[in-house]
């Protein structure tokens, strides 16, 4: 890889668009030219840009009036029976079309952005093990791990040896994603690594649950408190659905 593959591809790259390969190449390349290095941190920090809500503007109450008042005037002589049909067609198709929009805003939207989630989440996963990164700070000790994300990120994540569960606790990492930096927490089952990725949520508490599993890794994730996690390993789907449950247990 160098800086002209690099220019070529970091658009592709910002979008999580190159393969497990690639991606790896692209970020040595940066890591060791500032050039390239320098137009990645824009790029990023344009995306964080795009993404806070002070670019999003209501628009003005005028601004209503005036498309308003620019429709033409409906026609005056209209018989009160074909009035009456009329609206009532528009007002039925109009009904059934706010329906159908909403329901497909409601089932494609939030599914479209968890499965990117869900890929952005495997390709931490796999970045880790092939930069041999899986660890900023290696620990059994929860007292250990815990303390070493202060300052690093804006939240204390919770952090559980279980170690009695077959699941011990090896370490953790700082790690980016969602657009933000969040804590990772390493653990092994056998010759087994789990990621288990941390950040703060608005969402409502809910139960472990897998997802499709993508490029032989399964995903489970919940929200528990204030807080989401999501769990990637190359275990089966039913250790990993043992070791969230082992975790969310061991919270409370």
């Amino acid at each position: 890889m160098n800086c002209r593959d690099t220019n070529l591809l970091i658009n592709a790259y910002a979008d999580g668009e190159l393969d497990a390969a690639r991606t790896l190449e692209l970020e040595q390349h940066v890591q060791s030219c500032a050039e390239c290095k320098c137009a990645w941190e824009n790029i990023r920090a344009l995306k964080k840009s795009l993404k806070q809500d002070a670019l999003y503007f209501a628009a003005p109450a005028d601004l209503r009036q005036r498309i308003k008042a620019s429709l033409p005037s409906p026609a005056k002589r209209i018989s009160t029976r074909a009035a009456w049909s009329w609206n009532w067609l528009t007002t039925a198709f109009s009904g059934a079309f706010a329906v159908c929009l909403a329901l497909l805003l409601t089932m494609t939207i939030p599914h479209g952005q968890e499965n990117r989630l869900a890929d952005e989440i495997v390709s931490e996963h796999i970045r880790s093990m092939m930069a041999n990164h899986v660890m900023d700070v290696v620990s059994t000790d929860q007292h250990t791990v815990k303390p070493w994300f202060n300052g690093k990120v804006d939240f204390s994540p919770p952090v559980r040896d279980l170690a009695a569960q077959d699941f011990p606790l090896v370490g953790g990492r700082l790690d980016y994603l969602n657009g933000r930096n969040v804590a990772a927490l390493i653990f092994q089952h056998h010759k087994h690594i789990i990621n288990l990725f941390i950040w703060p949520s608005k969402q409502t508490s809910s139960q472990p649950a897998a997802l499709p599993s993508r490029q032989g890794f399964h995903l489970v994730h919940w929200s528990d408190g204030d807080m989401i996690y999501w769990a990637v390993s190359d275990l089966n789907e039913t250790e990993l659905m043992d070791f969230a449950h082992a975790f969310n247990t061991a919270s409370h």
